[in-house]
């Protein structure tokens, strides 16, 4: 079966973590456990997140003050690498040493007009207080939101258009290596009025990105492994119910927070709907049952409604 991984940022950086890279090597290696388990008898794609890393090199890039912070593009294209030599060399051992693997570079095309530009919403970087969050806007022109108690900087995630490097990945695949790819949501770049390609400032998001991935090489599954066991209606309340399986129509007439689970359900629902083959929200650590189809929240076009557990 070929699977498409979208590893969420708790597989590279726990929430409240500092950002070394000691402690992201530890997290993917624990990711890359999990993965493991289902390699022998699957097409492996793994997509992943980069926001911690990307917002890491931008304050890095900030201190030293002869030339300008390179722009979200290029730290996106540093952030892949690093984060794919980290899953390469992890998951390389555990599995045997003839699985070949392939992290890409990959240029996702999107939208120069997509209203995101004027509306900032992605979180990148590590989590602030409000006083200092709000110094560092006025310092480096940031825009910021709330993360639960604390503040972020957030930055423009049009929605991605195109994969420019999926006939490589296809070429990969079809000679049974894993590939790592689309990280952080690819490189965002667009066209100009020369038909030049260029980056832009933005970070696509991963899930959405990971989504058309899966569509594009004709998945069979794409896996959301977050940092939850499932998706839940109303999450944190003394009502709070396990979503088993659900339509996707059916799943988008609830709501979820667009800063954590919102995306991920919109890339399920899209993946679902427009290949009519299963998406599954769950746990990092559940990825086995997962694709037994005993764990997570599975998303099909097959499923009447929504069923609970």
């Amino acid at each position: 079966m070929r699977i498409v991984v979208a590893l969420g940022g708790n597989a590279l950086l726990r929430r409240g973590e500092p950002l070394s890279a000691e402690n992201q090597r530890a997290n993917v290696r624990i990711a890359c456990a999990q993965i493991a388990g289902i390699a022998a008898d699957n097409q492996l794609v793994i997509a992943h997140g980069n926001g911690p890393q990307v917002g890491l090199l931008a304050l890095q890039g900030a201190a030293y003050g002869a030339v300008g912070s390179y722009p979200l593009d290029v730290l996106g294209a540093e952030t892949e690498g690093m984060i794919g030599y980290m899953i390469e060399q992890e998951l390389g051992n555990l599995l045997p040493f003839e699985v070949p693997f392939a992290t890409l570079l990959t240029q996702v095309e999107v939208d120069p007009a997509d209203p995101a530009f004027q509306h900032p919403s992605k979180p990148i970087g590590p989590v602030y207080s409000r006083a200092e969050a709000e110094r560092l806007a006025r310092e480096r022109g940031w825009s910021i939101a709330a993360d639960g108690e604390l503040f972020r900087r957030v930055v423009a995630s049009p929605r991605p258009k195109r994969i420019f490097e999926i006939r490589p990945i296809q070429w990969l695949l079809e000679h049974g290596t894993v590939v790592i790819c689309a990280g952080g949501g690819g490189i965002p770049t667009v066209y100009d009025e020369k038909r030049q390609l260029k980056g832009i400032e933005a970070v696509i998001d991963k899930d959405l990105c990971a989504a058309l991935l899966a569509e594009q090489l004709a998945a069979e599954l794409l896996l959301i492994a977050t940092d939850v066991p499932a998706v839940y209606l109303d999450w944190g309340l003394p009502t709070q119910k396990v979503i088993a399986r659900a339509h996707p129509d059916a799943l988008e007439q609830l709501a979820f927070a667009a800063g954590s689970m919102g995306p991920k359900v919109q890339a399920a629902c899209a993946f679902a709907r427009h290949t009519g083959k299963p998406a599954v929200i769950g746990a990092l650590d559940a990825i086995q049952g997962i694709v037994q189809g005993t764990a997570g929240t599975r998303i099909s076009s097959a499923q009447a409604g929504i069923e609970y557990r």
